[in-house]
């Protein structure tokens, strides 16, 4: 069956093309036709295979990354908020010696959830066995208590434990801490303290031995390879801080809130101090990751920016292609607007049809990235996203919804606005101009 008897049937069969509500079975009919390949259609049909998949993968992308962002944000501020204070609290003049009744007022303002009194200090730690490596860490002295307040460290506890550790005299070390030093559960760590005891001679390093009860991973590669808790006494004794802490940190139960508790909390105090809140410790990390961010939501944009110009580019070959087609339905009653909503419907299709398929691909990609990661670390026999380099023991990935309508929204929105033009140029064309097309 030719293509002109074929339109003839399509309108004759149903109702007259004239007479056709818009977006009516005649018009979709048309499209579909168009859309399924013919030997002659060939050039226009690979043009919209690859205007589906370039939009179907720039949608998946931008799916996948922006959840991976998402998902790299949500958790280094939740290890990195789950370790160190909201605010830190450092006296100003005289040392802080009445650190309990500080840390007391303070936990009685409201939306402050729990408070802890710190030593810490920078060291050089060294495995027990002869010629081991060394490396610099940071020791943190806390209360048992407050230790096992701190749900990243005292939930994931790999070795040992941390039910009795005022009374242990040794410390928690971090897993990979552990693995580089060659460590294990009851061997000692000997720390190196650049402040230690005054001597005729000056001020000598500290030098002392403690045994590992307890081993931890937080997931977060920096703090596992430099983290070491120990008991605030021993902590007190090792950075001659007797009976005095360096530092309050203090935890609340909204971290968003942090600017407003910060005045009130420096009143609880009651002593002249200073507060330093982790939005600003932090501003230059978070800000960079949002630079990131937004930076590769418009690289990955223009993915499929491209692929719907090949929308246009395809509709302008098939309205050339058609323009005997086109003659046919405007003698036989078809309107400028049926002629243009059957180019649109074809054009749009194809955008919708890739968006749909984008967003199904990125969606099973983020909820399976993980297996995925290393599915093809197996492969490639390479560590994808080494924690050493990435941060994380593993790869996140946090769909957001509102993103996600907004790409799905963006991409239809700009197959849309391809289809526009070409059909309008369909739909102005008389009988007898379209013709010349053929």
């Amino acid at each position: 069956m030719t293509s002109a008897e074929t339109l003839e049937d399509a309108v004759h069969g149903g109702q007259a093309a004239g007479k056709t509500r818009p977006f009516s079975r005649f018009e979709w009919m048309i499209a579909g036709r168009y859309l399924r390949s013919r030997r002659r259609d060939a050039g226009v049909s690979v043009i919209a295979g690859f205007s589906f998949i370039g939009i179907m993968l720039g949608v998946a992308a931008l799916i996948i990354v922006m959840s991976v962002m998402n998902g790299f944000r949500g958790e280094l501020l939740t290890r990195i908020l789950g370790v160190n204070g909201h605010v830190i609290m450092q006296p100003i003049d005289s040392p802080l010696t009445d650190f309990d009744e500080v840390a007391k007022r303070i936990s009685a303002v409201p939306g402050v959830a729990y408070t802890m009194p710190l030593v810490q200090g920078q060291v050089l730690a060294t495995g027990s066995g002869s010629g081991t490596a060394s490396t610099g860490a940071l020791v943190k002295g806390v209360r048992g208590a407050d230790l096992q307040k701190l749900t990243p460290v005292a939930g994931n506890i790999q070795l040992g434990s941390i039910d009795h550790f005022d009374t242990s005299q040794g410390v928690a070390i971090g897993s990979r801490l552990a693995q580089s030093l060659g460590l294990g559960l009851g061997d000692s760590i000997t720390l190196v303290s650049p402040e230690g005891d005054v001597t005729p001679l000056g001020v000598t390093p500290r030098v002392k031995a403690y045994p590992v009860v307890a081993v931890f991973e937080i997931g977060l590669s920096e703090y596992d390879a430099s983290y070491i808790y120990m008991p605030l006494s021993e902590a007190q004794l090792f950075f001659n801080s007797e009976d005095k802490a360096q530092s309050i940190e203090i935890f609340l139960n909204d971290p968003d809130q942090v600017v407003s508790r910060q005045g009130p909390i420096e009143q609880a105090a009651e002593r002249p101090n200073y507060t330093v809140t982790w939005q600003r410790m932090n501003e230059s990390f978070f800000s960079a990751l949002e630079v990131e961010r937004n930076v590769m939501f418009i690289i990955l944009t223009l993915i499929v920016l491209v692929a719907a110009l090949n929308i246009i580019s395809g509709l302008f070959m098939l309205v050339k292609d058609k323009g005997r087609d086109i003659a046919i339905m405007r003698t036989m009653g078809a309107t400028r607007g049926s002629i243009m909503r059957v180019f649109l419907i074809t054009g749009a299709s194809i955008g919708v049809a890739g968006t749909l398929a984008g967003f199904v691909l990125g969606t099973l990609f983020c909820l399976n990235i993980e297996n995925l990661r290393q599915f093809f670390s197996w492969v490639s026999g390479t560590t994808l996203f080494n924690p050493e380099f990435y941060f994380l023991s593993r790869l996140p990935a946090e769909i957001d919804v509102s993103e996600v309508v907004t790409v799905v929204a963006m991409a239809i929105g700009l197959s849309f606005l391809a289809t526009i033009f070409p059909s309008w140029q369909a739909s102005k064309l008389d009988p007898v101009e379209a013709l010349r097309y053929e």
